[in-house]
């Protein structure tokens, strides 16, 4: 763990390196039906970028010729993209493992109404943002009523088999906390969550993942309006488990933008910090070495830490 000594200048991250690249995680544009005061990406209802079809098209090259094993889908909404099931359809014609990060509420818009059996026929994994298991908590961190078309979105995917044993539909759930902390133990909180919704709402699930809030975009605003973004810099800091490196995402993951262009994690998109494996300022997918990527290096900074505190968290939840 961090000593106190090592904090103070930026930027002091471990230098990690890449292993076998195994996921592409896509983020198809920052068009999203909620507006979420922790949100990285800054997604809502007015934003404007989209993943036009031509770098869909060049994700599906990239996926067949890389041999990816799993295709992550993000926003913003992924959903709200128009040429979202297409994607789908044609990843999955690949025997590409297909996951979905849905905001539930999203599969009870108009014109949405399909959309949890399209996942469903598809086999699409579904990993769900549930911020907490009590209703005012949610709303109070997503907006009036998500809570409530939230467990409906639920329902629609129970209904279907999404998280129930033996139907191979998973459905997780991802935890995140209200504010400048640390998640807690993910095991303890995913029974929680289980009591809980089952309880009151009959609904199930396949497991449950923590992140923690990362100190950019929309959340590092607010920190700093408050006055606690050195507060929780500090925070991360300390917790920082070397064991944690070995597991991080970025080491078996590449991101693409909306516009194809690609960086060593989602966090890394949204500052702007190029892949660093090709050392140019920008690198398109369509014009990737694979070789550049083997045991290449991986752009790190102090958000970085945001990743390796504590439990750990990346986009598979806790890390160790």
């Amino acid at each position: 763990m961090a000593s106190i000594e090592t904090i103070g200048s930026l930027d002091d991250f471990p230098n990690i390196r890449r292993g076998r690249l195994t996921t592409v995680q896509a983020n198809l544009g920052y068009v999203c039906n909620q507006t979420c005061f922790h949100c990285h990406v800054n997604a809502g209802p007015n934003r404007k970028e989209v993943m036009q079809r031509d770098t869909v098209d060049d994700i599906l090259r990239f996926l067949e010729q890389a041999g990816i094993h799993t295709l992550d889908l993000t926003g913003g909404a992924p959903e709200l993209n128009p040429h979202f099931r297409d994607l789908v359809r044609a990843a999955r014609r690949l025997g590409v493992e297909v996951l979905d990060r849905c905001n539930l509420t999203v599969l009870v818009q108009p014109g949405q109404e399909d959309l949890a059996e399209f996942l469903a026929t598809q086999r699409v994994g579904v990993v769900a943002s549930l911020p907490c298991y009590l209703e005012d908590n949610v709303n109070a961190q997503r907006g009036d009523g998500v809570f409530r078309d939230s467990i409906r979105g639920l329902r629609q995917l129970n209904a279907l088999g999404y998280g129930k044993p033996g139907t191979g539909l998973e459905l997780s759930l991802v935890y995140n906390p209200q504010g400048p902390q640390l998640p807690p133990p993910q095991a303890g909180l995913e029974a929680a969550y289980r009591e809980h919704l089952g309880k009151h709402y009959e609904i199930e699930f396949s497991r449950l993942l923590t992140i923690a809030n990362m100190p950019i975009n929309r959340f590092a605003k607010t920190l700093l309006r408050k006055g606690e973004y050195d507060g929780y810099m500090r925070t991360l800091r300390l917790a920082h488990q070397d064991a944690n490196l070995e597991h991080v995402m970025c080491r078996s993951l590449i991101s693409v933008d909306w516009q194809g262009y690609l960086y060593d994690c989602d966090f890394n998109q949204m500052l702007h910090i190029p892949l660093a494996a090709t050392g140019r300022p920008r690198t398109h997918l369509r014009d990737l070495d694979l070789n550049a990527l083997s045991e290449g290096a991986i752009a790190v900074a102090d958000h970085c830490y945001g990743c390796t505190a504590g439990q750990g968290s990346s986009c598979g939840g806790a890390l160790v």
